[in-house]
């Protein structure tokens, strides 16, 4: 079973964290995703932006298809042993240990997101492999400082890692400098690690409506961008092909052809620290 690593926080202390008067984004994402691990507030602020954006659900999908198409590269193709998953949501098929221990049951996985019911479902559900290693980290990926360091205790950073971001740098604000909290953790990676990353753009009216109002209730806030801007989260590493695209496009599979909406309300890459 993965170990659960808190920060400093009692159980009960984050059970008290869990405000379920107010709509969680792993919550809301859950829903979205079919999932039945969230209470009505989550449930009611996903039918709300259903109704203003109904294209959402297709993007949700697509974006777990994502996660699990690149973590089969990563372990298939690139050999990575070691994932640092930050935002890594609630527990649903095909998480990141249980797509990479398929192909390599030694690998070793840290989960990392500071919604507590999250904690609460990983210490149950996620199960690692006996050759390998997961771990949960209750932490916020602005704390790069301390992810970094309880991450190894279970992840040698002399070897390569996977840093998988899928959705998590849209919960900064511009102001909380983004591409600064990617900088210091790709700089802790060795050469030969890999960043895996997703966010949602600003090219659709529609779904800025959605999002504003999702940001009016909500625990947490969403920021769309530009994909020139998500881009440039990559720089330092080389993007693989074929590039920032889609997410949908990004190495499709028969099982995962792309059904996301082709304007490009979501846009994905992989790159390499060389």
């Amino acid at each position: 079973m993965c170990d659960a690593l808190p920060m400093t926080e009692s159980r009960g202390d984050w059970r008290a964290r869990l405000q379920t008067d107010r709509p969680h984004s792993a919550r809301v994402w859950n829903y979205l995703l079919g999932g039945k691990d969230h209470y009505p507030v989550d449930s009611e602020t996903g039918d709300l932006i259903l109704s203003a954006f109904p294209e959402i659900a297709a993007i949700a999908r697509q974006q777990r298809a994502f996660l699990r198409r690149s973590v089969r590269f990563l372990a298939q193709e690139a050999g990575v042993r070691q994932f640092l998953d930050i935002g890594t949501g609630l527990p649903t098929a095909d998480n990141t240990h249980e797509v990479a221990q398929r192909i390599a049951p030694d690998s070793r996985i840290v989960y990392v997101d500071n919604d507590p019911i999250v904690l609460a479902h990983a210490e149950v559900l996620m199960r690692s492999t006996p050759d390998g290693a997961c771990a949960y980290l209750d932490a916020d990926v602005r704390d790069t400082d301390r992810i970094l360091a309880r991450a190894a205790d279970t992840l040698d950073f002399t070897r390569p890692v996977g840093l998988v971001l899928l959705g998590i740098i849209g919960q900064l604000s511009d102001d909380e400098d983004p591409a600064r909290v990617v900088r210091e953790l790709t700089a802790a990676l060795p050469r030969g690690s890999y960043v895996a990353l997703s966010d949602g753009t600003d090219t659709s009216e529609t779904l800025k409506t959605a999002i504003a109002a999702y940001n009016g209730q909500s625990a947490n806030s969403y920021h769309l961008r530009p994909a020139h801007q998500i881009e440039s989260f990559f720089d330092g590493l080389r993007l693989l092909d074929p590039g920032l695209v889609k997410t949908g496009h990004w190495r499709p599979d028969l099982s995962t052809a792309p059904t996301a909406p082709e304007e490009g309300y979501a846009v994905c890459g992989v790159g390499i620290k060389e």
